[in-house]
């Protein structure tokens, strides 16, 4: 599975997209990641992102998010109902990577 961490990207973000199916967010990053969401679904790149340690917040992030780890304090039934993200899961044992399809 190839994939990229959005610490990773370069200046030219829509290039360095390009070759990967899956892009990476922490949650600390999420702010900063407008323009990789954007040109990830010009790139039909599948997003994930990493929230443990980071309240959820809704935001337009949610459009473009595929798979979303949570802290344990978080409800999956209402995230699940009020956004359009395919898998929510929760817990610190997560191995991001492993949830990728």
């Amino acid at each position: 599975m190839k994939y990229i961490h959005f610490r990773n990207l370069e200046q030219d973000v829509r290039a360095s997209l390009r070759g990967y199916r899956w892009l990476i967010i922490h949650g600390r990053e999420l702010e900063h990641a407008t323009t990789a969401l954007m040109f990830s679904e010009l790139e039909d790149i599948l997003v994930a992102v990493d929230l443990r340690g980071h309240q959820f917040v809704h935001g337009l992030w949610e459009r473009a998010t595929h798979l979303c780890i949570l802290d344990t304090s978080e409800s999956i039934e209402k995230i699940l109902k009020a956004t359009g993200i395919t898998k929510v899961l929760q817990g610190d044992e997560i191995d991001i990577l492993s949830e990728l399809w």
